[in-house]
């Protein structure tokens, strides 16, 4: 079913409304355009056929916005920034009371980021031919295929969602805890006085980083004004020859690769030019500044190794992948003795941080019982 039109969609607003909760899945371009183009809406009720909205015909789409918004139905996703994101750019607002089933789907021990189909496959025992995913939403009339494929995304998405909830028992908070960063708005900000950092520079000079700070922050605002990938306007490689270069003159610039005589003669070259002589005239106590990750001590090597394993066990123990209690990073962290990491706060401290605490300090032993793994002294 493809909802077309203004009634039809009004029609689907009353029938999802109230209800506990609802799956939700989006298909998107984002290959030519800044901002992801939205090109189809999936939903469906716990027991209401699934829906199909086009946004790309003539709808008011406030009653989708307006279910995003309602506080007491809960909104059932899978891997659901991108989702969110679109949603962010046309409302400004994150969707509430957000169920992000891959989050869940780790806590409950189905490893790193599964993928949708894997996991229906686990709990549905259904596959789903994914042979559509990469196809053309824009092109209408959309394709049968096109549309089993758009519709399943959401049909199977409920029997997941009652399995996760039922595994989750009292983990259920853990997942809310998860999804916080899903539900900040700063995770969907882009501000271009930012946009420096995603930019790789082998060099951490005060001056060159003020400089691509700056002529970074033009590319985004270009980008974002015309809504076209980054690279088209200028890409990585070009704004950091440019940085360490820092040409003074239309000439100059004209010579970076990928810049071209005409772009350097005309408004992005003086624009450019104004960018860099802002960069080099920064006050050196206004420059960026990057953080060089000090190489680990080789002598705390086997103290990590040690920790490392306390997490695979402990992981294994609660039925959580281990990557969503602990990253590499804050294993390092805690094993040099941080305490202000989230490994030793919530249910990460509950589940592991605890025990890896008591294990450093010298309180807590392991060893293998019976072929298991057994703790002593906590």
């Amino acid at each position: 079913m493809i909802i077309s039109d203004q009634s039809g969609l009004d029609k689907l607003y009353a029938g999802l409304r109230g209800l506990p909760y609802v799956t939700i899945d989006t298909e998107f371009l984002r290959d030519k355009t800044y901002y992801p183009k939205l090109c189809l809406i999936q939903m469906a009720g716990p027991d209401t056929p699934p829906a199909a909205i086009d946004p790309l015909v003539d709808l008011d789409l406030s009653p989708v916005f307006d279910l995003l918004a309602d506080e007491k139905v809960t909104k059932v996703f899978h891997a659901a920034r991108q989702d969110i994101e679109i949603f962010y750019n046309l409302t400004g607002e994150v969707p509430k009371a957000l169920f992000d089933t891959q989050v869940a789907a780790m806590v409950c021990g189905f490893g790193d980021q599964i993928g949708y189909n894997s996991l229906v496959q686990e709990v549905c025992k259904k596959h789903i031919d994914k042979g559509a995913q990469f196809t053309d939403w824009s092109r209408r009339p959309l394709s049968s295929k096109q549309l089993t494929y758009a519709l399943d995304d959401v049909t199977y998405l409920r029997d997941v969602y009652r399995y996760l909830v039922k595994e989750l028992g009292d983990r259920a908070e853990w997942v809310v805890e998860e999804v916080a960063e899903l539900t900040s708005p700063g995770t969907y900000q882009n501000p271009p006085e930012e946009a420096w950092r995603r930019i790789k520079l082998r060099t951490d000079k005060p001056k060159v980083l003020a400089v691509l700070r700056e002529i970074a922050a033009w590319r985004e605002r270009e980008a974002q004004k015309r809504d076209v990938p980054r690279n088209r306007v200028l890409r990585d490689e070009t704004l950091a020859d440019i940085a360490v270069h820092t040409p003074e003159t239309a000439e100059e610039l004209a010579q970076i690769r990928g810049v071209g005589a005409d772009n350097a003669r005309g408004r992005w070259g003086r624009e450019l030019l104004e960018g860099i002589k802002k960069g080099l005239n920064m006050p050196k106590d206004q420059c960026p500044h990057v953080q060089r990750k000090e190489r680990f001590p080789p002598d705390r090597q086997p103290a990590l190794e040690i920790v490392k394993m306390l997490l695979r066990v402990q992981a294994a123990r609660h039925g959580v992948a281990a990557k969503l209690i602990a990253t590499g990073e804050d294993l390092e962290a805690l094993v040099l003795g941080e305490k202000d990491i989230s490994v030793l706060r919530g249910w990460r401290h509950d589940v592991f941080g605890k025990e890896a605490q008591a294990l450093l300090d010298g309180k807590l032993s392991m060893r293998l019982r019976d072929g298991e793994v057994a703790f002593e002294g906590l």
